[in-house]
Parts: C-alpha cells; sequence; structure tokens
C-alpha cells in the first residue's frame, strides 16, 4: 500500500525504496491522466542513483495510459522548468527530490507555464492509502 506521507507540499517524495519506489511510481501515473488529458507533457530526471529506476517507470506508464510524453532524460529541475514553458507542454514531471539528502527520491509535477502542481493536490485524487 502507497504511504501518504509522501505527498507533500510542492511535490512527491520520499526515501527510496521505503517510502517511493517503482510500485508507487506505477500507482500514482494513472492520476497523471487527470491532470494532463491533452497535449504534450516532458518528462527529466536527476543524477541520483535511483532516478533512472523511477524514470523508466514513469515513462512506461505514461505510455500505457497514452499520455504524450516528451522524455529529455538526464536534466536540471530549471531546464525542466524552461522547456515545459518553452514547448507549449501540457505539463511535466520531473524525478528528483531537489535539495534532499541521497536516499530520498520523488516527483515534481507543473502545469502549463511550469506551475507548480502539489503533492497534496494529486493525492486527493488517489483513492488508497496504507
Amino acid at each position: 500500500m502507497m504511504d501518504k506521507s509522501i505527498f507533500k507540499a510542492y511535490d512527491i517524495r520520499g526515501q527510496y525504496p521505503q517510502e517511493i519506489n517503482e510500485k508507487t511510481v506505477a500507482e500514482i501515473a494513472p492520476v497523471f491522466i487527470k491532470f494532463f488529458k491533452k497535449g504534450k507533457i516532458i518528462v527529466g530526471r536527476d543524477v541520483r542513483l535511483s532516478s533512472p529506476k523511477l524514470y523508466k517507470t514513469l515513462i512506461a506508464k505514461l505510455q500505457d495510459y497514452k499520455i504524450k510524453a516528451i522524455s529529455i532524460g538526464l536534466t536540471t529541475t530549471p531546464m525542466f522548468y524552461f522547456l515545459v514553458s518553452k514547448l507549449k507542454a501540457a505539463g511535466g514531471i520531473m524525478v528528483t527530490a531537489s535539495h534532499n539528502p541521497k536516499e530520498y527520491n520523488g516527483l515534481k509535477v507543473v502545469g502549463k507555464k511550469a506551475k507548480m502542481i502539489s503533492g497534496y493536490e494529486i493525492s486527493k485524487s488517489i483513492r488508497k492509502f496504507s
């Protein structure tokens, strides 16, 4: 079951793999249909050791749900924000835990013009918590 404590004011994050992992990302992915019904989204990741695994799972699940994802791979968060705006995307998802220690990872989710979508807002769309 998903740990609801990973849903924060600015993002979704927790310790990898105890609180957030590939299974968690796969369970969250269907919710993105609500936020990104139409248009393309930008998807990037940071350099953390767990990011490639989470990123790969996220891309696969977005494809399963027919969400048009432009995969930009390894990038900085500022570049991710820039590309969401520059490419006039419906939004984006960045696999990162920002300034948190290396054992953490998560998802930063933004809408048009890189406007933040909070973890709290995303959690309202998810029904099952442990």
